[in-house]
């Protein structure tokens, strides 16, 4: 296993200012995502923004040999969705949007979850709780805690509003490379795991189903749809520890702590 990279006082800077420049692109994207776009249409919207508006660079874009500015995961889409002309986003949708942005050598990564039209409550909800239970995470970052903290503290949550947990794919260190250690899975037990210490960064990012957790890859090897075809949503950010407990480098104009 690799190491654990620790974050200096200048690195964090520019790790805030990547968060920052990508809450941009949501703030940028918000008015747009609405019924009729199509995915494809997010992507090169994002992708233009990203270059010419910010000059940073779509870290997603060339990694793993993926083409794309960004993933859109729609309805029983888990993760990892590809972009398409011919996907229109239609009233009662749920998406997730995941971007990823490098400025100064530092990658920024994070997911919102965009409702279309108008949404079932039922739909509403999962998207609600889900971005409940990454803050539910996110609340127990400080030094001393550990990654089984945070994982319990998504996974417990999660379970008690009747979801599950996926968990074939997990949060992740962050920095110079999209993905460093350590693995931050969204459940597991208090007190176990890797002690979390400051200048760490790492992305939360936890998957929850509707239904059942199992999960299948389709055939293009790349989009996660859920198992039983039920409803699945995720929201993300980055993240870093701090002396005295955490900052979201990502945070959104829209979100308070």
């Amino acid at each position: 296993m690799d190491k654990v990279v620790v974050k200096n006082a200048a690195e964090l800077e520019v790790m805030r200012e990547s968060g920052r420049l990508l809450a941009s692109v949501f703030d940028y994207l918000d008015e747009k995502i609405t019924v009729g776009i199509s995915t494809m249409d997010i992507n090169d919207l994002a992708e233009r923004y990203i270059v010419d508006q910010l000059g940073a660079r779509p870290a997603s874009k060339g990694q793993y040999g993926y083409q794309y500015a960004l993933n859109t995961s729609v309805n029983n889409v888990v993760c990892h969705g590809i972009p398409s002309d011919h996907q229109i986003l239609k009233s009662g949708d749920i998406v997730n949007v995941d971007i990823t942005l490098e400025q100064g050598g530092f990658i920024a990564d994070s997911s919102k979850m965009y409702l279309i039209g108008e949404v079932l409550p039922l739909a509403k909800r999962l998207v609600d709780k889900t971005y409940k239970a990454m803050w539910e995470g996110i609340r127990v970052v400080k030094p001393g805690a550990t990654l089984g903290d945070v994982g319990h503290a998504i996974q417990s949550y999660a379970e008690q509003q009747g979801y599950s947990v996926v968990r074939e794919y997990c949060g992740h260190g962050i920095g110079r490379e999209m993905h460093e250690e350590p693995q931050v899975l969204h459940y597991g037990h208090q007190g176990k795991g890797l002690v979390l210490q400051e200048g760490m960064t790492f992305t939360i990012e936890p998957m929850i189903n509707q239904g059942k957790a199992k999960v299948k890859v389709k055939k293009d090897g790349w989009t996660v749809i859920t198992n039983d075809k039920k409803l699945s949503a995720q929201w993300e950010h980055t993240i870093a520890v701090t002396s005295d407990g955490y900052e979201v480098l990502t945070l959104r104009n829209d979100e308070t702590i």
